[in-house]
């Protein structure tokens, strides 16, 4: 009886093996799902916003300057116009896109309104 006790201690250590893999692999996975998809995801998003901006838009850079876009270079960076007459050319990268987005959001509400 003692020896199969031994023999079922010794073997137990060896489940526990896979089962830590098991679970490591779990946290890579949440941590995959929570944290670099959605960084991917807003990566891909600030590129499309970045290709798509066009002479007119409204922005507003990560510095919190605000302006209107005059002209896109080939050269990844934009002239905008901060008040008439008044030139800034910045890249294109310097562009805050949920502050361009609120603000965009908040011109078009009134709008709406009317």
């Amino acid at each position: 009886m003692t020896q199969l006790v031994v023999l079922l201690q010794a073997g137990a250590p060896g489940g526990g093996g896979s089962f830590q893999l098991i679970l490591l692999g779990g946290m890579i996975l949440v941590f995959w799902l929570f944290m670099i998809r959605p960084q991917q995801k807003k990566a891909k998003l600030a590129k499309k916003f970045q290709e798509e901006m066009q002479k007119g838009d409204k922005i507003v850079t990560i510095a919190g300057i605000h302006g209107t876009v005059n002209k896109v270079n080939d050269d990844g960076t934009i002239q905008i116009e901060t008040s008439p007459g008044s030139y800034l050319k910045i890249e294109k990268s310097a562009i805050s896109i949920e502050w361009t987005q609120n603000i965009n959001k908040a011109a078009a509400a009134p709008a709406d309104k009317k």
